[in-house]
């Protein structure tokens, strides 16, 4: 990947354009400022209309074309959505679920552990690896989209299930302890008799299944990639759209919502092994919803990944009548990819489809396929973007705060909800959204990841855990040392409960970190009329008793007024906060303010709906983004000694006022 500039495109399908157009495409996203085009990852039944029958000639125009334009492209491998004659002949590589075979039309619904999908659909990745790797503007592969699990539970699965638990367990014994299966008779004598997971009523073990599950899918990628390595040039990258759990608006489509926190179905940290450049997919709200908490949260999630500048591979232009941005917006949410530490950013798409189910996920050009406000303004940011180049641009980070998320927590907690209203992700989210109109970066770091780090305190002076219900004496004991090094841990309520397998810790709560905390607790209640600091509690509180710990705030309540509900505690060289209920961010942010100050990280000089996100140029220089997420002009009070916006030229310095258009977007260079 060409380091010196920013890849800026958009999925590009002259397949289902109406008409031929590919020049005229071409000219309007050089116009644009566009480099890349994303193509091929949904088009199987192109490809190879009839069995063994191939036919790459749409690939070929656009790559001679885009070679002949100096644009770039990415071929996407097309096996996540199956033809139909591959299903006709081969019916059962459809996925079984527990609701029974799925039946054929929408995408990502095959069973790519079948011999048969696996034969078919390495036949068609080498063909085009083949046909594409020499191409010169072919840049790099995505291996298949967005992929999860599918809810996969063929008879393959479930035996080679049986056979992981027999690996890891040994025994039918040690099986029956670890997840507690004499709980209705569900123990078993030999592994001959293990049941079909369909009926599973036993939470862990269900964890259990669901993480070998996302390792095969983990594989599934690895997979494709080692077929794609036999063919790629060095210069050539390997990618994955890595995407999130889905937020509903309120209406029950699946084009109603928006990416919003942990992926239950794939962890990105044991697949981002198969990809050589991290990936993403991210949409969120716009319009006066939009805060750019979801391009910050998806963006320090995959970042994270190997600590890398990543790629957007999908983001949205205006679909859909609430996606269609104010005038600003789709310039603030580009500068927003990049001040998360993006190395560039992919529409999707580049053209609204004519027809079938994404009929109305519009992409940068309306149906008309004529310009339009939203293509004005990419015209706008992507003429910047060749001007300034990666190297003014793009910015790696040193965070020193790790908010810790992991999947078996979500998994736990659709066993053991919360509250009806809460799920795992919303409490992520309540932390997370938090810390970032607060001004405090963090990284966003699996569990696995955590535990595979040396000495925590070598990385990072503060980490939080947000509902961090399962974890392993092994995590724990590290997170104590941590605290005793010097390190601040800030958690939340229904951490540390239970072990990796879900069998709740059988001694005092919070299991291993009573002395770190100085608090312990044994009852939990619904809020009702409780109030803290005379703001409401919702969903859930714990009553934590204090053994040593300073009470930051009581609950107010008749009964519950003797129980704490936020404490701070000196445990080692560091503290230890706990939160022990859930309130309105304006309370968190209190508390966790007061525990990054304590971990001497200092925060943006700056009040939401100002953000900042800095980093670090490929120049060395300080890099500022100082974004504006609100409708009514504002100010900003530089901070720095000597800043130029790159993006104006202009010239601050500290003291100096800094106007603040609706929706607006600086860069800001540190010149001395």
């Amino acid at each position: 990947m060409d380091g010196k500039k920013i890849l800026f495109g958009a999925a590009y399908y002259p397949e289902y354009m109406p008409y031929e157009r590919l020049d005229e495409d071409m000219a309007m996203m050089k116009a644009a400022g566009m480099n890349v085009v994303r193509i091929a990852e949904s088009t199987w039944s192109t490809l190879e209309p009839k069995e063994g029958v191939f036919d790459f000639s749409f690939i070929d125009r656009v790559c001679d074309k885009a070679e002949q334009e100096g644009v770039s492209v990415i071929i996407g491998t097309p096996t996540y959505a199956v033809p139909a004659w591959l299903v006709k002949k081969e019916p059962e590589i459809m996925v079984l679920t527990k609701a029974g075979r799925a039946p054929y039309g929408h995408r990502q619904l095959m069973d790519f552990m079948h011999p048969a999908f696996r034969f078919h659909a390495e036949r068609v990745i080498r063909r085009l690896a083949e046909h594409t790797a020499g191409k010169k503007a072919v840049i790099g592969f995505q291996i298949d989209n967005e992929t999860k699990y599918y809810d996969n539970m063929s008879e393959q699965v479930q035996e080679l299930f049986v056979e992981y638990l027999k690996e890891r367990f040994g025994s039918t014994e040690r099986l029956n302890k670890a997840f507690g299966l004499a709980y209705w008779s569900n123990s078993i004598a030999d592994w001959e008799a293990f049941p079909s997971m369909r009926g599973c009523v036993h939470a862990g073990l269900s964890g259990e299944f669901d993480a070998f599950r996302r390792h095969l899918a983990a594989d599934y990628l690895k997979w494709q990639a080692d077929i794609i390595q036999e063919y790629r040039r060095e210069d050539q990258f390997i990618t994955h759209n890595f995407d999130f759990q889905w937020k509903k608006f309120g209406a029950d489509i699946a084009q109603d919502g928006y990416s919003y926190g942990v992926q239950p179905d794939m962890n990105h940290y044991e697949a981002a092994g198969a990809v050589t450049l991290a990936g993403t997919d991210i949409y969120h709200p716009t319009q006066d919803e939009l805060t750019g908490a979801e391009i910050g949260f998806g963006g320090d999630s995959i970042r994270s990944l190997k600590e890398e500048p990543y790629l957007v591979l999908e983001c949205q232009a205006q679909a859909f009548k609430y996606w269609t941005p104010y005038p600003g917006q789709l310039r603030l949410h580009a500068y927003s990819h990049l001040a998360s530490g993006a190395a560039g950013m992919l529409y999707w798409n580049w053209h609204s489809i004519h027809n079938g189910y994404e009929t109305y996920w519009k992409g940068l050009l309306s149906h008309d396929l004529r310009t339009n406000p939203a293509y004005e303004e990419a015209c706008r940011f992507g003429q910047e973007w060749k001007k300034l180049g990666a190297e003014t641009l793009t910015i790696r980070k040193q965070n020193k705060i790790a908010l810790v998320v992991d999947n078996r927590c979500l998994t736990a907690f659709r066993w053991f909800p919360i509250d009806k209203d809460l799920s795992y992700n919303d409490v992520v989210r309540w932390v997370y959204d938090s810390l970032y109109e607060l001004n405090l970066e963090c990284d966003v770091v699996d569990v696995e990841a955590l535990k595979e780090l040396g000495a925590l305190r070598e990385k990072y002076d503060m980490i939080v855990t947000p509902a961090l219900y399962s974890a392993e004496d092994e995590l724990i004991e590290k997170l104590r040392n941590f605290v005793k090094d010097g390190g601040v841990l800030f958690s939340t309520f229904k951490s540390f409960v239970c072990d990796r397998q879900l069998s709740v810790y059988p001694d005092v709560q919070p299991h291993g970190l009573t002395e770190c905390f100085g608090i312990s607790y044994n009852q939990f209640s619904e809020p009702g009329t409780t109030t803290v600091q005379g703001q409401p509690v919702r969903y859930f509180m714990e009553l934590l008793h204090t053994e040593g710990a300073e009470c930051l705030a009581p609950y107010e309540h008749k009964y519950w007024g003797r129980y704490a509900a936020v404490t701070s505690h000196s445990y080692g060289k560091g503290k230890a906060w706990y939160m022990g209920c859930y309130t309105e961010k304006e309370l968190l942010k209190q508390y966790l303010l007061q525990a990054a100050e304590a971990a001497g990280i200092q925060k943006a000089e700056a009040e939401w709906p100002v953000i900042v996100r800095s980093g670090i140029n490929p120049k060395g220089e300080k890099v500022h983004y100082l974004l504006h997420y609100a409708s009514e002009e504002g100010s900003f009070v530089c901070p720095y000694q000597r800043v130029t916006d790159v993006l104006t030229g202009m010239e601050y310095r500290e003291g100096e006022i800094i106007p603040l258009r609706d929706w607006d977007a600086f860069v800001l260079v540190e010149t001395c």
